[in-house]
């Protein structure tokens, strides 16, 4: 996927300036496909250039003229390429798995703080998903938005954010747990007596 198309995802339901596209893409896309605002904007210039958006200039008063943006049906057009081409398989990449992948030759107790971080982080994420899960259903049940909500996707793609992070949450409660039960064993752990094939 090219930010292109993150970017196009984020304008579909209404037209944005540069910085409503930032926030409206920090508040959703960015939960799957994260940019700098300056990424953003230098998109925006392509893609219109490209004839897949559209800008309008805007006169404020006592304010600098804004220019807002909308999908055209080149746009959509493209999207829709976009969506009809087969996903590629995603693999993780994260410099905390390899420093977990390390646990057993490095410091585990500098380890255990960074697990304890990224885990106050993901309790924070999902805080955050909660939240706009909340505001897009409304006063509906998540069933019933589900089958009649007028725009399900934003709504499908945060509810996999929220279960990433709960994963991310409760992985490393349990790796915080298993390096702590480890320092506490005593002498004639298969670590201290050369035994490092661990258990079965």
């Amino acid at each position: 996927m090219a930010l292109r198309h993150a970017v196009l995802a984020a304008m579909l339901d209404e037209e944005l300036s540069g910085y409503q596209l930032s926030k409206a893409f920090g508040l959703g896309v960015a939960n799957f496909w994260h940019a700098q605002p300056q990424q953003l904007y230098a998109e925006l210039a392509r893609l219109e250039k490209d004839g897949l958006i559209t800008g309008r200039e805007v006169v404020q008063d006592n304010r600098p003229t804004k220019r807002l943006f909308t999908v055209t049906e080149a746009g959509l057009a493209e999207l829709e390429r976009f969506t009809a081409a087969a996903a590629k398989p995603v693999f993780v990449r994260d410099d905390l798995l390899v420093k977990v992948q390390a646990a057993d030759h490095v410091d585990t107790v500098t380890l255990i703080a960074q697990l304890t971080e990224r885990a106050a982080f993901a309790r924070s994420r999902i805080e955050l998903f909660g939240k706009l899960l909340r505001a897009m259903r409304g006063d509906r049940t998540e069933e019933d938005f589900l089958r009649h909500g007028a725009r399900v996707g934003p709504y499908l793609t945060c509810l996999r954010g929220l279960a990433f992070e709960q994963g991310n949450r409760d992985w490393c409660a349990r790796a915080v747990t298993v390096l702590r039960a480890r320092q506490e064993t005593v002498a004639g752990s298969p670590r201290e007596t050369g035994d490092v094939s661990g258990p079965a």
